[in-house]
Protein backbone atom coordinates (compact mmCIF):
# COMPACT_ATOMS: atom_id res chain seq x y z
CA UNK A 1 0.00 0.00 0.00
CA UNK A 2 1.45 3.51 -0.83
CA UNK A 3 0.50 6.19 1.73
CA UNK A 4 1.95 9.39 0.08
CA UNK A 5 1.85 12.96 1.48
CA UNK A 6 -1.12 14.14 -0.46
CA UNK A 7 -3.12 10.95 0.97
CA UNK A 8 -2.24 12.14 4.79
CA UNK A 9 -2.88 15.90 4.14
CA UNK A 10 -6.50 14.22 2.65
CA UNK A 11 -7.39 12.40 5.67
CA UNK A 12 -5.90 15.69 7.87
CA UNK A 13 -8.08 18.08 6.20
CA UNK A 14 -11.67 15.44 6.51
CA UNK A 15 -11.15 14.56 9.78
CA UNK A 16 -9.47 16.85 12.02
CA UNK A 17 -9.86 20.50 9.70
CA UNK A 18 -8.53 22.12 12.73
CA UNK A 19 -5.11 20.74 11.47
CA UNK A 20 -5.77 21.41 7.98
CA UNK A 21 -3.54 24.78 7.98
CA UNK A 22 -0.22 22.63 8.64
CA UNK A 23 1.70 21.42 6.59
CA UNK A 24 2.35 17.87 6.12
CA UNK A 25 5.76 16.06 5.11
CA UNK A 26 7.48 12.55 5.82
CA UNK A 27 10.07 11.91 8.36
CA UNK A 28 13.70 11.64 7.55
CA UNK A 29 13.83 8.07 8.52
CA UNK A 30 11.00 6.14 8.56
CA UNK A 31 10.03 2.58 9.78
CA UNK A 32 8.83 -0.73 8.59
CA UNK A 33 5.59 -1.54 11.18
CA UNK A 34 4.09 1.91 10.46
CA UNK A 35 4.57 5.42 7.70
CA UNK A 36 5.06 8.67 10.05
CA UNK A 37 4.97 12.07 8.85
CA UNK A 38 5.07 15.77 10.27
CA UNK A 39 1.81 17.54 10.97
CA UNK A 40 3.16 20.66 11.37
CA UNK A 41 6.28 21.25 13.90
CA UNK A 42 4.79 19.94 16.73
CA UNK A 43 2.98 16.76 15.95
CA UNK A 44 3.71 13.69 14.02
CA UNK A 45 0.49 11.34 11.92
CA UNK A 46 1.87 7.88 12.43
CA UNK A 47 0.15 5.28 9.70
CA UNK A 48 -0.25 1.30 10.03
CA UNK A 49 1.71 0.28 7.07
CA UNK A 50 -0.02 -2.99 7.04
CA UNK A 51 -3.43 -5.00 8.79
CA UNK A 52 -0.48 -6.58 11.49
CA UNK A 53 -0.04 -3.54 12.63
CA UNK A 54 -3.52 -1.89 13.15
CA UNK A 55 -3.55 -3.12 16.97
CA UNK A 56 -0.49 -0.98 17.75
CA UNK A 57 -2.31 1.90 17.55
CA UNK A 58 -5.29 1.54 20.35
CA UNK A 59 -2.76 -0.15 22.21
CA UNK A 60 -0.34 2.62 22.06
CA UNK A 61 -3.54 5.32 22.92
CA UNK A 62 -4.50 3.36 25.83
CA UNK A 63 -1.13 2.25 27.72
CA UNK A 64 1.62 5.29 26.70
CA UNK A 65 -0.08 8.06 28.90
CA UNK A 66 -0.11 5.39 31.68
CA UNK A 67 3.89 4.66 30.80
CA UNK A 68 4.73 8.13 30.44
CA UNK A 69 3.48 9.05 33.93
CA UNK A 70 6.16 6.77 35.86
CA UNK A 71 9.22 7.47 33.25
CA UNK A 72 11.97 10.76 33.28
CA UNK A 73 12.81 10.90 29.70
CA UNK A 74 9.55 11.70 26.85
CA UNK A 75 7.97 8.63 25.38
CA UNK A 76 5.06 8.68 22.14
CA UNK A 77 2.54 10.57 23.04
CA UNK A 78 -1.07 9.78 21.29
CA UNK A 79 -3.05 12.80 20.96
CA UNK A 80 -6.30 11.68 18.21
CA UNK A 81 -6.48 8.48 16.46
CA UNK A 82 -7.91 8.61 13.00
CA UNK A 83 -10.17 6.17 11.49
CA UNK A 84 -10.42 4.36 8.26
CA UNK A 85 -11.51 6.20 4.92
CA UNK A 86 -12.20 5.13 1.49
CA UNK A 87 -8.84 5.92 0.87
CA UNK A 88 -6.96 4.45 3.92
CA UNK A 89 -8.68 0.84 5.38
CA UNK A 90 -7.08 1.37 8.77
CA UNK A 91 -7.04 3.25 12.25
CA UNK A 92 -4.55 6.22 12.39
CA UNK A 93 -2.74 8.41 14.86
CA UNK A 94 -1.72 11.80 15.41
CA UNK A 95 0.99 12.32 18.26
CA UNK A 96 2.84 14.85 20.01
CA UNK A 97 6.24 15.43 17.69
CA UNK A 98 9.39 14.52 20.13
CA UNK A 99 12.44 16.56 19.13
CA UNK A 100 16.20 14.91 18.69
CA UNK A 101 18.20 12.93 16.14
CA UNK A 102 17.79 9.38 15.38
CA UNK A 103 20.93 7.58 17.52
CA UNK A 104 23.70 7.09 15.60
CA UNK A 105 27.08 6.39 15.38
CA UNK A 106 27.98 9.97 14.63
CA UNK A 107 25.77 11.80 17.32
CA UNK A 108 26.18 9.88 20.20
CA UNK A 109 29.18 10.99 22.51
CA UNK A 110 29.71 8.48 24.14
CA UNK A 111 29.00 5.02 23.60
CA UNK A 112 29.12 3.42 27.23
CA UNK A 113 27.41 6.41 28.01
CA UNK A 114 24.55 6.05 26.29
CA UNK A 115 24.31 2.26 27.01
CA UNK A 116 23.96 3.36 30.85
CA UNK A 117 20.94 5.82 29.76
CA UNK A 118 19.43 2.98 27.85
CA UNK A 119 19.96 0.46 30.56
CA UNK A 120 18.66 3.26 32.86
CA UNK A 121 15.78 3.37 30.96
CA UNK A 122 14.81 0.29 30.22
CA UNK A 123 14.76 -0.42 34.51
CA UNK A 124 12.65 2.46 34.83
CA UNK A 125 10.01 0.55 32.39
CA UNK A 126 10.43 -3.15 33.73
CA UNK A 127 9.49 -1.22 37.32
CA UNK A 128 5.89 -0.02 36.31
CA UNK A 129 3.39 -2.03 37.16
CA UNK A 130 2.07 -4.50 34.65
CA UNK A 131 -1.83 -4.89 35.86
CA UNK A 132 -4.27 -5.57 33.36
CA UNK A 133 -1.03 -4.87 31.01
CA UNK A 134 -1.38 -6.62 27.41
CA UNK A 135 0.95 -10.24 27.59
CA UNK A 136 3.46 -11.18 25.32
CA UNK A 137 1.85 -13.18 22.24
CA UNK A 138 0.61 -12.73 18.80
CA UNK A 139 -0.75 -9.13 18.97
CA UNK A 140 3.32 -7.90 19.62
CA UNK A 141 5.06 -10.90 17.67
CA UNK A 142 5.81 -12.48 20.53
CA UNK A 143 8.00 -10.20 22.46
CA UNK A 144 8.98 -10.77 25.85
CA UNK A 145 8.02 -14.67 25.31
CA UNK A 146 10.73 -17.27 25.06
CA UNK A 147 13.06 -16.89 22.15
CA UNK A 148 12.31 -20.78 21.43
CA UNK A 149 8.83 -19.35 19.42
CA UNK A 150 11.16 -18.66 16.63
CA UNK A 151 12.80 -22.01 16.84
CA UNK A 152 11.64 -23.12 13.58
CA UNK A 153 13.23 -20.22 11.47
CA UNK A 154 16.50 -20.44 13.29
CA UNK A 155 16.09 -24.05 11.92
CA UNK A 156 15.72 -23.27 8.69
CA UNK A 157 18.54 -20.09 8.70
CA UNK A 158 20.73 -22.32 10.18
CA UNK A 159 20.63 -25.24 7.34
CA UNK A 160 20.00 -22.64 4.72
CA UNK A 161 23.25 -21.24 5.40
CA UNK A 162 25.35 -24.17 6.52
CA UNK A 163 27.58 -23.70 3.62
CA UNK A 164 28.54 -19.79 4.54
CA UNK A 165 28.14 -19.47 8.28
CA UNK A 166 29.54 -20.98 11.59
CA UNK A 167 25.90 -22.54 11.97
CA UNK A 168 27.45 -25.12 14.48
CA UNK A 169 28.60 -21.81 16.88
CA UNK A 170 25.47 -20.14 16.25
CA UNK A 171 23.35 -23.64 17.32
CA UNK A 172 25.26 -23.21 20.25
CA UNK A 173 24.59 -20.19 20.95
CA UNK A 174 20.99 -20.76 20.32
CA UNK A 175 20.67 -24.19 22.47
CA UNK A 176 22.28 -21.59 25.31
CA UNK A 177 19.09 -18.97 24.63
CA UNK A 178 16.33 -21.56 24.45
CA UNK A 179 17.36 -23.39 27.24
CA UNK A 180 16.36 -21.21 30.25
CA UNK A 181 13.47 -19.19 30.72
CA UNK A 182 12.01 -16.10 32.76
CA UNK A 183 11.02 -17.14 36.18
CA UNK A 184 10.17 -13.66 38.19
CA UNK A 185 7.07 -11.78 37.04
CA UNK A 186 6.57 -10.12 33.66
CA UNK A 187 7.68 -6.77 33.58
CA UNK A 188 6.73 -4.15 31.00
CA UNK A 189 9.15 -3.92 27.54
CA UNK A 190 9.39 -1.82 24.90
CA UNK A 191 9.75 -5.12 22.43
CA UNK A 192 11.65 -2.69 19.93
CA UNK A 193 14.47 -1.64 21.26
CA UNK A 194 16.32 -0.45 18.06
CA UNK A 195 19.17 2.89 17.36
CA UNK A 196 15.83 4.33 14.95
CA UNK A 197 13.57 3.99 17.95
CA UNK A 198 15.81 6.34 20.31
CA UNK A 199 16.77 9.69 19.72
CA UNK A 200 19.61 11.93 20.91
CA UNK A 201 20.46 15.72 22.31
CA UNK A 202 23.56 17.14 22.61
CA UNK A 203 25.06 13.28 22.50
CA UNK A 204 22.30 11.75 25.12
CA UNK A 205 19.37 9.82 24.87
CA UNK A 206 16.85 12.36 25.17
CA UNK A 207 13.29 10.17 24.37
CA UNK A 208 11.98 6.99 23.14
CA UNK A 209 9.70 6.14 20.30
CA UNK A 210 7.49 3.45 19.01
CA UNK A 211 6.05 1.71 21.09
CA UNK A 212 3.77 -0.63 18.79
CA UNK A 213 4.87 -4.09 20.03
CA UNK A 214 5.20 -3.40 23.59
CA UNK A 215 3.62 -5.63 26.43
CA UNK A 216 4.68 -7.63 29.52
CA UNK A 217 7.01 -10.68 29.79
CA UNK A 218 10.80 -11.43 29.65
CA UNK A 219 12.61 -7.92 29.26
CA UNK A 220 15.47 -9.97 27.13
CA UNK A 221 14.77 -9.01 24.06
CA UNK A 222 14.91 -5.34 24.67
CA UNK A 223 18.98 -5.86 25.07
CA UNK A 224 19.50 -6.91 21.36
CA UNK A 225 21.37 -3.64 20.88
CA UNK A 226 23.93 -5.30 23.07
CA UNK A 227 24.93 -6.79 19.93
CA UNK A 228 23.04 -5.13 17.19
CA UNK A 229 24.90 -1.74 17.91
CA UNK A 230 26.87 -1.33 20.95
CA UNK A 231 30.50 -2.75 21.19
CA UNK A 232 32.69 -4.59 23.07
CA UNK A 233 32.56 -2.25 25.75
CA UNK A 234 29.77 -0.53 25.52
CA UNK A 235 27.85 -3.78 25.45
CA UNK A 236 29.26 -4.69 28.91
CA UNK A 237 27.53 -1.13 30.07
CA UNK A 238 24.49 -2.19 28.97
CA UNK A 239 23.90 -5.65 30.02
CA UNK A 240 26.18 -5.27 33.08
CA UNK A 241 23.17 -5.70 35.75
CA UNK A 242 21.50 -8.41 33.76
CA UNK A 243 22.17 -12.34 35.22
CA UNK A 244 23.50 -14.66 32.87
CA UNK A 245 20.67 -16.45 31.48
CA UNK A 246 19.34 -13.64 30.52
CA UNK A 247 22.13 -12.04 28.41
CA UNK A 248 22.23 -15.45 26.67
CA UNK A 249 18.53 -15.14 25.81
CA UNK A 250 18.82 -11.69 24.88
CA UNK A 251 21.82 -12.71 22.87
CA UNK A 252 18.91 -15.12 21.03
CA UNK A 253 16.61 -13.03 20.09
CA UNK A 254 19.72 -10.61 18.19
CA UNK A 255 20.61 -14.03 16.49
CA UNK A 256 17.19 -15.09 15.06
CA UNK A 257 16.56 -11.63 14.07
CA UNK A 258 19.77 -11.70 12.34
CA UNK A 259 19.94 -14.86 11.11
CA UNK A 260 16.70 -14.54 9.18
CA UNK A 261 17.44 -11.28 7.65
CA UNK A 262 21.32 -11.55 6.91
CA UNK A 263 19.96 -11.76 3.11
CA UNK A 264 17.28 -8.82 2.85
CA UNK A 265 16.42 -6.74 -0.43
CA UNK A 266 16.62 -4.16 1.80
CA UNK A 267 20.87 -3.60 2.12
CA UNK A 268 20.55 -1.53 5.49
CA UNK A 269 19.16 -4.20 6.64
CA UNK A 270 21.06 -7.37 5.33
CA UNK A 271 24.32 -4.91 6.76
CA UNK A 272 23.46 -4.85 9.95
CA UNK A 273 22.25 -8.31 10.35
CA UNK A 274 25.81 -9.10 8.91
CA UNK A 275 27.81 -7.01 11.64
CA UNK A 276 25.08 -8.75 13.98
CA UNK A 277 26.11 -12.09 13.45
CA UNK A 278 29.99 -10.79 13.35
CA UNK A 279 29.63 -9.35 16.89
CA UNK A 280 28.23 -12.35 17.99
CA UNK A 281 30.74 -14.55 16.40
CA UNK A 282 33.50 -12.73 17.70
CA UNK A 283 32.42 -13.10 21.55
CA UNK A 284 31.54 -16.67 21.00
CA UNK A 285 35.20 -17.05 19.91
CA UNK A 286 36.36 -15.32 22.51
CA UNK A 287 34.86 -16.94 25.50
CA UNK A 288 34.05 -20.31 24.10
CA UNK A 289 35.97 -21.82 21.40
CA UNK A 290 38.72 -22.60 23.65
CA UNK A 291 36.68 -25.30 25.24
CA UNK A 292 35.03 -26.74 21.94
Amino acid sequence: MEITTALVKKMIDTQFPEWSGLEVYPVAKDGHDNRTFHLGNKMAVRLPSGSDYVAQVEKEAKWLPFLAKHLSLPITNPIAIGKPSEDYPFIWSVNSYLAGETASEDNISDKCCFAKELASFLRELQSIDTTGAPEAGKQNFYRGASPEVYSHQVDEALEAHKNDLPTEKFRILWEQAISSKWEQKPRWIHGDVASGNLLVKNGSLCAVIDFGIMGIGDPACDYTMAWTFFDKQSRKCFVQDLDQATIDRARGWALWKALITCTDANEDVAQNAKHTLHEIIVEFDKNYAPSL
